[in-house]
This record gives C-alpha cells, sequence and structure tokens, in this order.
C-alpha cells in the first residue's frame, strides 16, 4: 500500500522547517504570494530550503504570478514543485516547463471532472474550499462533492488539522495531505507539536486502511 504523503504549507521559520521534517513531511510549501500573511520572497524561501534532507520537497505557491515572479521564484529554488493557486490557464501553468500542481475551489456546482482533464498535465490536483479571495481560508469543504472517478491524482487540502485529517483520508484517500493553518499557533508560525500531531494522525489514518484491506 502506498501511504499517504503529507504537505505543511507556508512556513516562514528555520524552527518550523525542522519541525516538519522531524516530523515526517514528504514536501513544504512555501507561499510566494506577496498578499498573503504566510508571504517568503524567492530568497527567503531558499534560506529555508536549504535545511531540508534530499527527498523533502520544496513546493513553490504561486498565485496569478508574472513570468518575471516565477522565473525569480525558479532561480532562486530551481528544484522546487510548482502549485498554482489562481486564476492560471493550462498554458500558464505550463510555461515554465517544470512539474505542478493545480488548486481546484470546491464548492457546490464545481466540475471537478472537467477542470481535472483540462488540467492533465498537473501531477495531482489539490482540492481546497472556495472561498473569497485565493487560498481555502482554513475552511473544510463537503468533501461528498468530491467524485469517485477524478482522472488525476488528488491532494486534500482545505482546513485540515490533527482532528479531522484521519477522517478525511479514510473518506476521500488522497495520494497526499496539505495543511496551513491547521498547524499554527498564529498566521504563518507553526507549530511543532501540532505539526507532529497531524503527522501522527496520517499514520494512524494509512494503518486503518490496511487494516480493513487484510
Amino acid at each position: 500500500m502506498s501511504r499517504t504523503r503529507i504537505k505543511i504549507c507556508g512556513l516562514t521559520r528555520e524552527a518550523d522547517v525542522a519541525a516538519a521534517v522531524a516530523a515526517g513531511a514528504d514536501a513544504i510549501g512555501f507561499v510566494m504570494y506577496a498578499k498573503s500573511p504566510r508571504y517568503v520572497s524567492p530568497a527567503r524561501a531558499a534560506e529555508l530550503a536549504r535545511l531540508l534532507p534530499p527527498f523533502v520537497t520544496p513546493v513553490g505557491l504561486f498565485v496569478n504570478a508574472s513570468e518575471a515572479e516565477l522565473a525569480a521564484g525558479l532561480q532562486a529554488l530551481p528544484n522546487m514543485l510548482l502549485q498554482f493557486h489562481g486564476d492560471e490557464s493550462p498554458q500558464e501553468c505550463e510555461r515554465a516547463g517544470r512539474p505542478y500542481l493545480r488548486a481546484a475551489r470546491m464548492g457546490e456546482g464545481f466540475d471537478l471532472l472537467n477542470f481535472a482533464t483540462q488540467y492533465s498535465s498537473a501531477q495531482a490536483v489539490l482540492l481546497d474550499a472556495h472561498v473569497e479571495g485565493y487560498g481555502g481560508g482554513g475552511k473544510v469543504f463537503d468533501w461528498s462533492l468530491i467524485p469517485k472517478n477524478v482522472p488525476s491524482p488528488v491532494v486534500l487540502s482545505g482546513g485540515l488539522h490533527a482532528g479531522n485529517v484521519l477522517t478525511g483520508i479514510l473518506q476521500v484517500r488522497p495520494i497526499a495531505v496539505d495543511v496551513s493553518s491547521g498547524v499554527e499557533e498564529a498566521k504563518g508560525l507553526k507549530s511543532a507539536a501540532l505539526i507532529r500531531q497531524f503527522c501522527d494522525a496520517v499514520r494512524q489514518a494509512d494503518a486503518r486502511i490496511q487494516e480493513l484491506s487484510t
């Protein structure tokens, strides 16, 4: 069985990167969207990414970035996975020629099957809550809105925390989960204890799935 991967997003401090790595995170997200309270510059993201051991992936989150902004991010972190959270077209997501995740804003009437087909070049679609502005706002969306036959790998996001991620994994069976506000003591400031609890809950979910399959 393939285990559920874990991405901790919106990190701004060295201690938080260290805590995420120690807890077993597979990917670390850096928000390169200047309007976000979790924003880090490309240079700062590169400083933080130097703390990552091999096989922990840095991810750069962008929202309607210009070509210059995207190029600056990739120059600072050439090995990062891209994550697009704005109104980017498939062509805009593909312009850098890099692997990418595409965020989908889940809400009533949203056609995820058509969206995933449009962005078939994405490594995965990241499912987040539909709120004003960009990002999920720490809100959980109705997981029953997710069709069973999405033609892309799914990353579950949106209001996840240690108390609900087990249920989310059992219901959705995503390839990965993505958390930001659910492991914070304040915006952009992570809690090592909450990160550890979240990662432990993900592993508990995987163990439960293993039990159910035997």
